[in-house]
């Protein structure tokens, strides 16, 4: 911790990321559509019963499209917006002390664009994954050159090579649901986990897979989907790295 900052977030420094939140979360859906893929479509527009913002989302071999979920569970506004006021204020109160706050809060956003365009086409856009790495990288290269803590470069490289290392393993074993969009964007979110420390690190990578295991039960079990729908694990990722960023 830097000294001479404040042990808890300002009321301020709250109210601030608490807007900014709620402007993100207000534009992920619109900056999600722009990654929405317009290619990869085999067949006319709307063949068997797809909407038209589901076109070149996610196509089988044969042509047929599938769907992670209905057209009715993508987020609509205000849902983003109070996704977006809830994870930056989260971010302010629990690293507020922190210098690396805005960039968290900067890759936050970006995540929630990335959570975005996962849930509605199980994609997780390159440009977007890159966006989130090379702005933690460089973001928190800056804040820990200028508060003179170069220790924190060994532990943010450590964070992406775990996370890369074992999101890879787990990528390539049978029957894995993982896709290697997921390993990138835990290797992206690495450095802020492992600025964070080895707790932090740990809990981001363990979590995960319980929020994505609860989550698909309760879909099981209110008959929302079937065994063999696929499911976006992104979120998953990125709500779990928010939740380490908190502990």
């Amino acid at each position: 911790m830097t000294a001479g900052l404040p042990t808890t977030a300002s009321l301020g420094v709250v109210a601030g990321s608490v807007i900014l939140g709620v402007l993100a979360g207000s534009a992920a859906p619109v900056l999600a559509r722009r990654f929405v893929a317009v290619t990869g479509v085999h067949g006319p527009l709307g063949q068997a019963g797809v909407p038209p913002r589901f076109a070149g989302c996610f196509v089988l071999p044969t042509g047929a499209h599938r769907l992670p979920m209905s057209p009715a569970a993508v987020p609509r506004w205000p849902v983003p917006a109070l996704a977006g006021a809830v994870v930056f204020a989260g971010l302010a109160v629990a690293r507020g002390d922190d210098p690396g706050l805005p960039v968290f809060l900067l890759v936050a956003a970006i995540g929630l664009v990335l959570a975005v365009v996962d849930l509605i086409c199980l994609r997780l856009p390159d440009l977007l994954v890159a966006a989130a790495a090379g702005g933690g990288v460089l973001g928190l290269g800056v804040v820990a050159l200028a508060t003179g803590t170069p220790a924190r470069f060994p532990m943010m490289a450590a964070g992406t090579a775990v996370s890369l290392a074992v999101y890879l393993t787990l990528a390539v074993l049978p029957r894995s649901r993982l896709g290697f969009g997921d390993v990138k964007l835990a290797a992206a979110l690495g450095p802020a986990l492992g600025w964070a420390g080895w707790s932090a690190l740990g809990w981001g990578l363990a979590l995960p897979h319980v929020l994505a295991g609860v989550t698909a039960l309760v879909l099981l079990a209110t008959h929302r989907v079937r065994p063999d729908t696929p499911l976006p694990f992104g979120p998953a990722i990125l709500c779990a790295t928010w939740l380490a960023l908190l502990a």
